[in-house]
């Protein structure tokens, strides 16, 4: 019966869903707003990226978070996300301790709980009622959000009525000022500004009972109270004591002096460049109005940025919005719009209306400690303070409710384990113990009181934040994703891409080092969420970019074949599984770990005899058996299997269909049959020959493992031992380089690399030795060297196409011994001449198309065979037109020989080696002398404990050049 939903059923679910968490019952209503043309904008780039995203689908809780992880991936996301939570969280911690310093400086100074006469602890005890005071704050904060998020939208408009009221005050203030500036003395020296903290009258002399005396300010720039004998600072004496307003009105045309920058370093005197002065310096005194602090243009963006990160609030709360594809966008550019204008215009009204030098006391000491904006707006100076203290509240409250939702979709998400319990939220909706969490953070915070420190880092989250937003669109715009389909239409790639640079400069203009920090912490979470595995499958650009890659990665391997410098053996390791689909060997997997060491291509496939419509569901646990495998085994690779009727066509299926484009394997991995000659089914090793064939028809190389189960695992560590390499034909180098390979694992490092090669009777032995060494140091191995002498008659087998490969291998070692000149001209034409060879080894029947078979004799050899037939025969046979005439018999005798001869020198050199590697013989092109090579095979490796049998794929694969 078929399950699937009507399309009736489908449409009315998607036309009822709502992005609130289960049990959510309160969220906003939508504003009816209607929706005309919009023109383009080129500000706001952030808010830009952020609405495209916002309104391509449905956005549930998280806000910020949910874009950027479904975006970037839950690396990103969480990252980035838990970065944003902690910034969120210490910044409601600021908003609180602003509040009640507004609170206890201008509002109610007698609340102080901790007071001091000493002017050195006075900010201590300042702090200490910033904690108790910031604590409560804290704790009524956190009940109103606790109640749920109804009533912090109804103290947020009463918020936002006081905000508004304020601003309105100071354009008010503005206006008024430009017919009636307020009375705003400031006292200046010449062209030098006074602190009027500790003077009584700006003047240097006073009128007492009609007399002249000198005033408080003449004892700070004379050595005496007296007019007489009195020695004056030089500046004191040249310049007069004046007082200026310090606010002068709309109309008094001070904008033309506070329209330029003027940066100066700490310590400087702040001056009025209008003002008549004596040009002399006179002494430094501490009764002037100092700059506190070396400004700049980037510091003055750091200390502004932090009014303009409240653009994620309306996103932070998604899970709250009924619409939030029409609430974020609409909401948060017309926010940006709205506070950009104040922002500016009040930095214009500012310039326009106040002197240069009271904009420049930070601490108000030229006024006596006066709120400057509160005296220039209008009616009052407290519609300031209060409109300020509820605003700073506001902002708290909705840092508060932010945050834990941000939280809370991080947890609900899994993709950090720890972080689970805080997913759990109330019936209403309300995440009860991410509140929690966030206001314990957030009272470490006002524990701290004073976040001069960390507020920087907090800055750099946010940053962090929107460089990932605008990250996020920029991908999705250029993957072009089906999926990518906004309905806010005003983006575009490049404006993602400058929003993203400016964020990533402002981070490190602002400051470099706390950038750093930043990006460390979120490159641990980053690893901590990759290393716990967070496998979710989003759809995000990071694995849409990785899908680009790699096609455009494969469509430049096509172009050509891998040069000799970059070859690495690219595995395909075939296994074996038994009825229980368990694979039968599972060292197979290691030692190709061991050679891999995680480079390069690894493919791991295997075959089910079967019907693949019957068999699919094995097929699919097989599959997943190997894969935890490859896992346990730090095999990283993928995984293919096969269902097919025979084992062998399986089998040749993989080798042929395995790989895509040039991520292709060139060698195959397989294990020895072991027990084939007591094993009564002959399936088993005529399936491993038919691979043999199928891999060197392929031009694949090919590594067969015999007693694989005596193989290290990855936690054994061999202290000592030697890696025994027997290089009796040139194989392209795969028997050099494959030692080097296996050293590059810690199992094998500390092994050591032993080359024999066989010499005949008429070869120099001592000459090859030298030659070999040279070879050797020229491919950059370090290696022992031996050369083992045989008779002609021991190796008789290696005649004709064998004796080609012999002649390679002599003629790349006498090549070194070639100057540079020749060695450049020389070295081409050997490889051309070489690679046309193809690689022949022991025991191939190649030969034997020549020879006339006047009757068909099949005999399984044996040791004892040969033993037996050694008496009876009269002489070996030597060179190429011998093995013309031989017969299948004497054939069988001499390839029994070279394998009993060979197989004696092997042992007594090599059977202490770790790991012992040889030349695979090729198979016979008679099926019916396949029995016969399995027991040249048997014979050649006896006595050895563990045997890597090698055969290259018929190309160079290890160069002497750099």
């Amino acid at each position: 019966m078929d399950t699937r939903p009507k399309v009736s059923s489908l449409l009315n679910r998607m036309a009822n869903y709502t992005n609130l968490t289960q049990g959510a019952k309160e969220h906003e209503e939508a504003e009816n707003i209607t929706e005309g043309k919009k023109k383009p904008t080129k500000t706001m780039l952030t808010a830009i990226s952020m609405s495209a995203i916002a309104t391509n689908g449905v956005v549930p809780a998280g806000g910020s978070y949910f874009m950027i992880s479904r975006a970037l991936g839950p690396e990103f996301g969480g990252a980035v996300g838990l970065c944003f939570y902690l910034g969120t969280t210490f910044a409601a911690a600021m908003y609180i301790l602003g509040a009640i310093e507004i609170f206890l400086v201008y509002i109610v100074p007698r609340a102080a709980i901790f007071r001091s006469d000493d002017a050195l602890k006075e900010s201590a005890a300042m702090l200490n009622n910033m904690r108790v005071y910031g604590t409560a704050f804290l704790v009524l904060m956190v009940l109103v959000v606790f109640i749920g998020v109804r009533y912090v939208n109804k103290f947020a408009s009463l918020f936002l009525a006081c905000v508004i009221v304020s601003i309105l005050a100071i354009y008010a203030g503005a206006i008024k000022s430009s017919f009636a500036p307020p009375h705003f003395p400031v006292c200046m020296l010449g062209n030098r500004t006074l602190s009027s903290r500790h003077i009584d009258i700006c003047s240097k002399t006073k009128e007492i009972n009609n007399m002249t005396v000198p005033s408080r300010l003449w004892g700070f720039f004379c050595n005496s109270s007296q007019f007489f004998n009195a020695t004056c600072d030089e500046y004191f004496v040249h310049n007069n004591v004046t007082s200026i307003q310090g606010i002068p009105g709309l109309a008094s045309g001070v904008i033309t002096e506070n329209l330029w920058s003027n940066y100066l370093p700490k310590g400087e005197i702040i001056e009025k460049p209008s003002a008549k002065s004596s040009d002399v310096l006179g002494s430094l005194n501490h009764e002037y109005v100092l700059v506190d602090i070396t400004t700049s243009f980037t510091l003055l963006v750091g200390i502004f940025f932090p009014s303009v990160t409240g653009i994620m609030a309306g996103s932070n709360r998604s899970g709250d919005l009924k619409d939030a594809q029409k609430s974020i966008p609409i909401g948060t550019i017309l926010a940006i719009l709205t506070t950009s204008f104040v922002y500016l215009s009040n930095v214009v009204l500012f310039g326009a209306c106040i002197e240069g030098v009271v904009l420049r006391d930070k601490f108000g000491d030229a006024v006596k400690g006066n709120l400057v904006v509160g005296t220039l707006s209008w009616p009052s100076p407290w519609v300031i303070v209060i409109g300020s203290f509820f605003s700073t509240c506001g902002a708290g409250l909705q840092s508060l409710t932010g945050a834990p939702r941000l939280l809370q979709a991080i947890a609900k998400d899994n993709i950090i384990p720890f972080l689970r319990v805080f997913g759990h939220s109330k019936a209403n909706g309300e995440p009860t113990w991410a509140l929690l969490l966030t206001a314990a953070i957030a009272e470490l915070g006002i524990l701290i009181a004073s976040l001069d420190l960390v507020a920087p880092i907090l800055s750099m989250f946010f940053l962090m934040c929107y460089l990932f937003v605008n990250l996020a669109c920029a991908l999705q715009t250029l993957l072009r994703t089906p999926n990518w389909r906004p309905r806010f239409r005003y983006y575009h790639w490049a404006l993602s891409f400058m929003g993203m640079s400016i964020c990533l400069a402002l981070m490190f203009i602002s400051s470099w080092y706390y950038a750093i920090v930043a990006m460390v912490i979120a490159g641990m979470i980053y690893k901590y969420i990759e290393y716990q595995g967070a496998e979710k499958e989003w759809g995000d650009g990071i694995r849409g970019l990785s899908l680009s890659a790699a096609r455009f990665a494969l469509l430049r391997l096509e172009e050509g074949p891998p040069h000799t410098k970059n070859w690495r053996p690219q595995l395909l390791v075939l296994l074996k599984l038994d009825e229980d689909l368990h694979v039968k060997h599972p060292r197979l997997l290691t030692f190709a770990s061991q050679l891999k060491a995680g480079k390069g291509l690894t493919i791991v496939g295997s075959v089910i005899v079967g019907n693949f419509l019957e068999n699919y569901g094995e097929a699919l646990a097989a599959e997943q058996t190997i894969k935890h495998l490859m896992e346990a085994e730090k095999v990283k690779g993928f995984c293919q299997l096969v269902v097919a009727a025979k084992l062998r066509e399986g089998i040749s299926h993989l080798i042929q269909s395995c790989g895509l484009g040039g991520m292709k394997h060139n060698t195959v991995v397989m294990g020895w049959p072991n027990g084939w000659r007591q094993s009564e089914d002959a399936r088993a090793w005529k399936t491993f020959i038919g691979t043999v064939r199928v891999t060197t028809a392929a031009h694949l190389a090919l590594l067969v493992a015999k007693n694989i189960s005596f193989f290290p695992s990855n936690v054994e560590q061999f202290s000592e031992g030697n890696i025994d390499v027997w290089w009796i034909v040139h194989d392209g180098g795969m028997l050099m380089l494959l030692p080097f390979l296996l050293k590059q694992h810690k199992v094998w490092r500390k092994c050591s690399i032993r080359i024999f090669t066989v010499a005949q009777l008429e070869d120099n032995s001592i000459q090859m030795k030298k030659d070999l060494a040279t070879f050797l140091y020229h491919l950059r191995i370090e290696a022992e060297v031996e050369v083992v002498e045989m008779h002609d008659s021991d190796i008789s087998a290696y005649t004709y196409e064998r004796t080609l490969m012999m002649e390679q291998r002599s003629q790349m070692l006498r090549h070194m011994r070639l100057s540079k000149t020749e060695r450049d001209r020389e070295a081409q034409l050997v490889k051309d001449r070489n690679s046309m060879l193809r690689l022949t080894s022991i025991g191939s029947d190649e030969d034997e198309e020549t020879e006339t078979y006047q009757e068909k004799v099949h005999m399984t050899w044996t040791k004892d065979k040969y033993m037996a037939s050694r008496g009876q025969k009269a002489k070996s046979m030597e060179g190429f037109q011998d093995l013309l005439n031989m017969r299948p018999d004497q054939s069988n005798v001499r390839r029994m020989h070279t394998a009993v001869k060979l197989n004696e020198v092997i042992v007594n050199k090599s059977h202490e080696a770790k790991l012992v590697l040889l030349n695979m013989p090729g198979p016979p092109r008679n099926p019916e002398g396949d029995e016969n090579y399995m027991e040249f095979l048997e014979v050649l490796t006896e006595g050895l404990e563990r045997v890597l049998l090698v055969r290259g794929g018929g190309s160079e694969v290890i160069t002497i050049y750099s």
